[in-house]
């Protein structure tokens, strides 16, 4: 089976296409370019040099987040729109879940951090499994802070996360802290494919029109919205309201 996917959850996004046996190509730009200058083309260019159409797709795949609000947004659509026209599968996977995939053979717990901005990460605890890390918290998003209190043993960090918060996170865990080798701090949407084809060979998929994005925390318009309850509508509020 043939699997395309979609990862825009970070500022590296990434589009794959993998079958049952190898990766048969994968794209990853992790540049300033936002996702929506850069992703249709890419999957343009995924598809001419690896000479397959989106007929010869088995399904689609996505990463779901948590991640980057507008990011999600752009891929889920894209990919809404490829399962649609194709008739294809769609299939959501959770990005912190493809995330810890890179670090499948680890003996250490895993902890991928996202950064959430606003001081905090979305993160997730994986332990050591035979085929995958299986996945032993839900996904939240936290002050990086509060890791101190989840870490108890040794922990390998992956994620955009690591960057921004390496130094606190050393000073607070010590000999409990390691890192991903540089190759594998990125999401990948080759893991976003391997996880959906496990998916989809049981015939386990995601309505289209329903699926929405793994956002975990409420957007900016949200708590806007909600703080100008009880006052006159304006700017997304009113858009919100109007749409309605």
């Amino acid at each position: 089976m043939l699997v395309i996917a979609i990862e825009t959850a970070t500022m590296a996004g990434s589009i794959a296409i993998v079958d049952d046996a190898r990766v048969i190509s994968e794209i990853t730009l992790n540049i300033r370019a936002t996702h929506s200058e850069k992703l249709m083309p890419a999957i343009d260019r995924l598809l001419g040099d690896s000479g397959l159409a989106i007929d010869d797709m088995d399904g689609v795949a996505v990463s779901i987040g948590p991640g980057s609000f507008t990011g999600l947004r752009i891929g889920l659509s894209a990919a809404k729109g490829l399962s649609y026209a194709s008739g294809k599968p769609l299939i959501g996977i959770p990005t912190l879940d493809a995330l810890a995939l890179n670090m499948t053979f680890s003996s250490y717990l895993i902890c991928p951090i996202q950064d959430a901005r606003k001081g905090e990460v979305y993160t997730a605890l994986y332990g050591p499994g035979d085929n995958s890390p299986g996945k032993i918290s839900d996904d939240i998003a936290v002050n990086p802070d509060a890791l101190e209190g989840m870490i108890t043993e040794k922990t390998v960090f992956l994620g955009d996360g690591v960057n921004r918060y390496r130094d606190l996170l050393m000073a607070k865990l010590g000999g409990l802290y390691y890192e991903a080798p540089l190759p594998l701090q990125l999401p990948r949407a080759s893991n976003v494919a391997l996880l959906a084809l496990n998916r989809l060979e049981k015939g386990d998929t995601d309505d289209p029109f329903t699926m929405i994005p793994r956002y975990i925390r409420k957007s900016e318009a949200e708590i806007r919205c909600g703080e100008n309850r009880g006052r006159p509508l304006k700017g997304a509020c009113q858009e919100k309201k109007e749409l309605h």
